[in-house]
């Protein structure tokens, strides 16, 4: 099997490690992994391909690359530049540092990568960890992600049809909870939530010159996001698995919207 990883926090990140580790026991002793990441981070890029400049890519490794572009870009540089075109078996992005459960999913650049991927014509998987009082403080954060990856990914790879009518195939939201790995309770499918008002904002600052700055401050990754949904599971204890496609239609409102530009 011939995977290729990549994540948005940067070629560095100590999820990508993970990422890497549970690549290489998904490909066997007969596969071979690629890694193609963003010389710098990328979290909150989405799904960004950089179409108004050039991006360099520098080997590390024999297989390994670090690219100055975004995780899509690391995925089309992968399978075009890097392996020539050949798509591999298995597109992994990640292991994010933090969730991309509920509304952070529409920002995520883990997230942009898999969908990227899928729009190639490739099985592809983000994942994530969510960070919380539990797992914050261990020695290794991405415990549980490292732990139960591999299985939750083998049997997804078992049971997935991957192509849809549409065109727009079938990708996996990944997100681990925030606990040690003997805590995970279990996995459950589920729908991508919304945080009860949970909105991004603006906080001002000025410089030693006067000029002033704007960051952009998230909010509390412990709100509620309702039953049934990826974050809910999460703070529940169980990993979440939802599966996406690229396909922004609102297809409940077509049938309610047909006559309204009927002559």
């Amino acid at each position: 099997m011939k995977i290729l990883v990549t994540n948005d926090d940067g070629i560095n990140a100590p999820g990508l490690t993970i990422m890497e580790d549970i690549a290489k026991e998904l490909a066997g002793a007969d596969g071979t992994v690629y890694t193609v990441a963003p010389s710098l981070e990328q979290s909150g890029v989405a799904h960004l391909t950089s179409h108004a400049r050039p991006c360099l890519i520098t080997q590390l490794a024999p297989t390994r690359y670090a690219l100055e572009g975004a995780p899509a870009d690391c995925v089309i540089a992968g399978i075009h530049h890097v392996m020539d075109g050949a798509l591999p078996d298995l597109i992994l992005s990640g292991v994010n540092r933090g969730n991309n459960a509920a509304e952070n999913a529409m920002y995520s650049g883990t997230l942009g990568a898999a969908m990227e991927g899928a729009l190639q014509g490739v099985p592809s998987f983000a994942l994530s960890q969510y960070y919380g009082v539990a797992n914050v403080g261990l020695d290794n954060p991405f415990e549980a992600s490292a732990r139960h990856a591999t299985p939750v990914i083998r049997k997804l790879l078992e049971q997935t049809s991957w192509a849809h009518p549409s065109g727009y195939n079938t990708f996996f939201n990944i997100n681990f909870p925030p606990v040690p790995a003997d805590a995970v309770k279990g996995t459950k499918i589920v729908r991508q939530g919304r945080r009860e008002g949970a909105l991004f904002r603006m906080v001002a600052q000025d410089s030693p010159n006067g000029r002033r700055f704007l960051w952009v401050q998230g909010s509390s990754q412990t709100l509620p996001s309702g039953a049934g949904t990826d974050a809910h599971a999460n703070l529940d204890g169980y990993i979440a698995v939802t599966p996406m496609r690229a396909d922004l239609t609102a297809d409940d409102t077509l049938s309610d919207m047909a006559q309204t530009f009927t002559d």
